[in-house]
């Protein structure tokens, strides 16, 4: 069962992408983050399949939170979503990110990306 990391402080928003994520068939197993440096422990505490992470989190912004995932062997080559209200998209890629997604998306549009990016 494929793992994700989602890493945003919108609990709504988080909770309405588990239970899609959760949902056959997909079947993703979902863990959630609101801060970077949670999410950051929890990656390296247990390395999921796909990272999926907020521009603007409470404690940092995404891309300083997707330099630090980038610094650790074992999560370098994880696939890295990023997801922002403002377009970033140049700045995300420059900082690691695999896929850069504007908000608003649309949420059924994730587990196909998802699985894409994790082969």
């Amino acid at each position: 069962m494929p793992s994700v990391l989602l890493v945003d402080d919108d609990h709504t928003l988080t909770s309405l992408l588990k239970t899609l994520l959760e949902l056959e068939p997909e079947d993703f197993h979902v863990r959630v983050s609101a801060l970077g440096r949670d999410a950051l422990e929890s990656a390296k505490a247990d390395p999921p399949h796909l990272i999926m992470v907020d521009y603007h989190l409470k404690d940092m912004d995404g891309l300083e939170l997707v330099a630090a995932i980038r610094q650790h062997d074992a999560l370098y080559d994880t696939p890295i979503v990023m997801a922002s209200g403002l377009d970033i998209h140049k700045e995300a890629i420059d900082a690691g990110v695999d896929k850069f997604i504007l908000k608003p998306f649309e949420p059924g549009d994730l587990p196909g990306l998802f699985l894409d990016l994790i082969g």
